[in-house]
């Protein structure tokens, strides 16, 4: 007689319960397939999805019908401040688009590392996972860089107010080009997204990636860019590409009263100390048709002098976010 424990322990002469040959074969059949698993939890309402980001292919050929190259970037470095810390990895994608800010192809992308001058603080191997001995005797291959950049019409990037110095001090290259900025420059609340940091809106396109590193967080970038949640609704890149075009004014409030600092910032303004090359001073940057507007409340509230003539700089995508070394 065979015991209870040669049942448990799968010794051969335990007794099995014979299962037809077909009805093994209907429940292999019933198994949903993994695209259908997704849709019966995401029709519970109680479940959300998120899928891996699958990078896109890079073509040999693009596509007809998508005229110009976009870059999408990102930059890794030692620091916050291009003036004293350097970069350590940059991420380049190049792609087409055309006139109605409709995305076609990824045509390249490169990826590098460097090794900067001094070891890279604790803080950011933590944030980047890029050490040291990763960076060991590394350099940009700048010929590869160029060769991304000098045909673009425009370069992205998610914060370009800081990766932007940061290119300018690696290459002369990037300060004569087109930037933008997919964090300021693109309306993310009125789209339903609740921050715009990188990786609440990659997740909530319905996506995870790999982040903090520069060419994951590229694919990450271009795929949110290309997004839309809305049937109908135009694409963020198209919303970006637009605000490009236009032209804004940067408006110093130099010598403003110290006592009606608060209505500055109420208002939008923000301190600059002079160590950026600004003139230190509140200033605020504002689309060019809403400049009299501005110049109206400077003169009539803060300094109460129809006669006040506050510096104005205007500024188009080739002088926005650029150095101010």
């Amino acid at each position: 007689m065979t015991s209870q424990l040669d049942m448990f322990t799968g010794n051969p002469q335990a007794p099995r319960r014979s299962q037809a040959p077909s009805a093994r074969l209907q429940r292999t059949k019933a198994a949903p397939d993994e695209a259908e698993m997704v849709r019966i939890l995401e029709a519970t309402g109680r479940y959300q999805i998120l899928r891996q980001l699958e990078p896109r292919a890079i073509v040999a050929t693009a596509k007809q019908g998508y005229p110009r190259r976009g870059v999408v970037l990102d930059t890794e470095t030692t620091g916050l401040d291009a003036r004293q810390d350097e970069v350590i990895e940059i991420g380049l994608i190049g792609f087409t688009f055309n006139d109605e800010g409709e995305i076609g192809d990824v045509t390249a992308v490169y990826g590098g590392l460097q090794q900067p001058s001094k070891p890279i603080p604790e803080e950011i191997t933590r944030l980047t996972g890029i050490t040291d001995e990763m960076v060991h005797g590394q350099i940009i291959d700048m010929p590869a860089v160029r060769a991304l950049i000098e045909p673009a019409d425009l370069i992205i990037a998610h914060n370009a107010s800081f990766d932007r110095p940061f290119c300018e001090a690696l290459s002369p290259i990037f300060a004569r080009k087109a930037w933008a900025c997919s964090n300021s420059e693109i309306d993310w609340g009125m789209r339903g997204y609740e921050g715009t940091k990188l990786g609440y809106l990659i997740n909530q396109s319905g996506y995870f990636h790999v982040g903090h590193r520069a060419v994951d967080d590229c694919f990450a970038l271009l795929e949110v860019l290309a997004h839309s949640r809305w049937d109908g609704d135009r694409s963020p890149f198209a919303e970006l590409y637009d605000a490009g075009k236009r032209s804004s004014v940067r408006i110093f409030a130099e010598n403003s009263p110290f006592d009606l600092k608060d209505r500055l910032k109420a208002r939008g303004y923000r301190w600059s100390d002079g160590s950026d090359g600004r003139p230190k001073s509140w200033w605020i940057e504002t689309a060019e048709e809403a400049m009299e507007d501005e110049l109206r409340f400077l003169r009539s509230e803060i300094y109460r002098w129809e006669e006040a003539d506050p510096l104005v700089q205007r500024l188009t995508a080739f002088e926005r976010f650029r150095s101010r070394k």
